[in-house]
């Protein structure tokens, strides 16, 4: 399994267009970049490939990886930043099954499945397929399992992504508060690799209009009550017993001498699991 960080930033990526703050000036300066937030996943057993979510950076991630297209997607929720990129896929391919969740989202009314069908339905390449949370199934020679996980007010899922054949596991913690369910966590844990949403430091906390919640001896493991700070992070990576993990997800507002630290990602990065 062949892991590509494509995007690894938050909505507006860093460096943000018209931004001269400090840690974007600092990205520019090093050369690097936190697109929208996408990742591609190669079987090299197989030689299919696997994009989960669908960035509206993708023409630049995959020019400048020189990633496969892919021969399936994955979808974990409805904002644009993981959504958009699905326009992409006109008349680079003639078909593209793309999953997500089936169950009903109170707060739209409808799935996550759902709302890429109607949101697409002009695009004859993408073909949805609808799939229940916690029942694995089988895309490009792996074993997928969506997992419910906390991003309110609207559905999100994380993802299991696992090898049957070597036994090779990336768990994704979607965009999501700490305060993810246990069964959620047992489908997501024992992982080789953990990207996990983190979108500042929890020193950032009380910036937030909710400030910080779901804490842990003190510290908020939660920016609000949507996404996890720093240390809420590498804390899901902790409890969910991963050999390495990755922080993605991530906004400019991280201080300059903390944004490019360790184990914050950045694009391009390649794991072999």
């Amino acid at each position: 399994m062949r892991v590509t960080l494509l995007g690894t930033g938050d909505t507006t990526g860093t460096p943000t267009v018209g931004c001269d703050c400090a840690t974007c000036e600092r990205a520019r300066e090093r050369g690097v970049e936190r697109s929208r937030f996408s990742v591609h996943v190669e079987n090299e057993r197989t030689g299919e490939c696997l994009l989960i979510d669908a960035s509206p950076d993708f023409r630049s991630q995959f020019e400048a990886t020189g990633a496969a297209l892919p021969d399936a997607a994955v979808v974990t929720h409805i904002h644009f930043d993981h959504l958009d990129g699905l326009g992409n896929f006109y008349r680079l391919l003639d078909d593209l099954p793309v999953h997500a969740a089936s169950e009903v989202d109170p707060f739209t009314g409808e799935s996550v499945a759902d709302s890429i069908r109607e949101r697409y339905d002009y695009l004859d390449v993408v073909e949805v397929f609808g799939q229940e949370p916690f029942s694995t199934f089988s895309v490009c020679g792996f074993e997928l399992t969506l997992v419910p996980v906390e991003h309110p007010p609207m559905a999100c899922y994380g993802l299991a992504v696992e090898d049957p054949e070597t036994g090779a596991k990336l768990s994704l913690s979607g965009d999501t508060s700490y305060d993810i369910p246990e069964e959620s966590r047992d489908a997501l844990r024992d992982p080789d690799l953990l990207l996990a949403d983190a979108i500042v430091p929890a020193s950032l906390a009380p910036k937030h209009p909710m400030g910080g919640s779901d804490f842990v001896d003190d510290v908020p493991m939660t920016f609000g009550t949507k996404h996890m700070t720093r240390e809420g992070a590498i804390q899901l990576g902790e409890d969910l017993n991963a050999d390495e993990t990755r922080l993605v997800h991530l906004a400019h507002y991280y201080p300059p001498e903390e944004a490019f630290e360790e184990p914050l990602a950045v694009d391009g990065e390649v794991y072999e699991l």
